[in-house]
């Protein structure tokens, strides 16, 4: 008998289960996949830390958790700085002087301010949806060029059926700095994802390629408590209906050639273009194996954003207000489950970055053990 059992072995079940040994607490990981470390799970190839589900990059202005998270690896010193493709047109991300330039050839911020109040003018009263959000912050040029056909490939949704929300956070720059990330900490694990959690989960018994929702009952009796970091409607069978969440398809190719593109990260922000963007996995760790090395080879992925349906990995979750009124319904009837904990980004249906996962899953801890 366990104390606790804590199914998935991402960040959230990883950094829970470390906290409960390191508390004495007997503690048994599961997870349906193969490998551990969820959706930053990263793996060699071609002397490349390849991110398989996806770009990650850790940031955080949390020193409390980059503290924790510096106990498990060394993270170098990547900016992202991605790069944004319009119909062959190149623009740097976030938006910023470089881009204001690019775009209608300002050189001051006053000139860049005056271009963008100019074209505000166009959306009168509060913005009722995305496109009025996006183009009451940057204007109609960005908007045409940068915003529009990105995010409706991203949500597969019109911008003028999508909420005002999801656009508030909008970095816009009146200085020439591409960091895309405003967080005082930010980098890569030197050597991956994958050996960090590993760290993490040091001296924890793991097994892998068990689905715990096929035998929910036998796994609950193998310990006191459960953690819980799968989908929150996987587990009450979606008896009240599935929540959306939206999924990514990855193509991936090894070239041999030194580089693609030249950069960690370009988007493709035209709507004809299938992808959403393409990322080229060593420039995360500028293009060296460990020991200092240029790698003769490159690795891309192309990222297709997709509806999520049973079956598929789900990503993130679709926080409007559908949604969000289903989850607190599935929330009430997870509440009523004594032994039971819901938490991450699947079982809480909140859209986390890696840094807020870690702080929600320590905070957790804290309060049971």
């Amino acid at each position: 008998m366990y104390d606790y059992l804590v199914v998935g072995a991402g960040l959230y079940g990883a950094v829970f289960a470390h906290e409960a040994k390191v508390a004495g607490k007997s503690v048994l990981v599961i997870d349906r996949r193969d490998n551990i470390a969820g959706n930053v799970y990263t793996e060699k190839v071609e002397g490349i830390n390849f991110h398989k589900y996806g770009a990650h990059i850790f940031h955080t202005n949390d020193k409390e958790v980059w503290e924790y998270v510096s106990q498990f690896a060394t993270f170098n010193r990547f900016t992202n700085s991605p790069v944004a493709n319009y119909k062959g047109e190149i623009y740097s991300m976030p938006f910023n002087m470089y881009t204001f330039n690019k775009m209608w050839n300002v050189v001051t911020p006053e000139e860049a301010m005056a271009k963008i109040e100019e074209q505000k003018k166009e959306i009168k009263g509060e913005p009722q949806n995305l496109e009025e959000q996006a183009i009451s912050l940057v204007g109609r040029d960005i908007y045409e060029k940068l915003v529009k056909g990105y995010t409706e490939k991203q949500w597969g949704r019109d911008c003028k059926e999508l909420p005002a929300f999801i656009i508030k956070r909008l970095p816009v720059r009146f200085t020439y700095d591409n960091n895309y990330f405003n967080a005082l900490y930010q980098g890569i694990p030197i050597g991956g994802y994958t050996k960090m959690v590993e760290n993490m989960l040091d001296g924890i018994e793991v097994k892998l390629g068990v689905d715990y929702l096929l035998d929910k009952e036998k796994y609950d009796e193998m310990a006191d408590k459960v953690v819980y970091t799968g989908a929150i409607d996987a587990y009450f069978d979606y008896k009240l209906g599935t929540l959306s969440y939206r999924s990514v398809r990855f193509e991936n190719e090894v070239l041999d050639i030194p580089s693609f593109q030249g950069n960690a990260a370009v988007n493709y922000t035209d709507r004809e273009t299938p992808w959403t963007r393409i990322i080229e996995h060593k420039w995360f760790e500028f293009g060296k194996d460990e020991d200092g090395n240029d790698l003769p080879k490159t690795i891309i992925s192309r990222e297709y954003s997709s509806e999520w349906k049973p079956g598929d990995e789900p990503y993130y979750p679709v926080n409007d207000e559908k949604n969000g009124a289903l989850y607190a319904k599935y929330k009430e009837l997870a509440d009523k489950e004594e032994k039971v904990i819901f938490g991450g980004r699947l079982g809480e249906y909140k859209y986390y970055d890696m840094d807020q996962v870690i702080a929600a899953a320590l905070s957790c801890a804290k309060k049971e053990l």
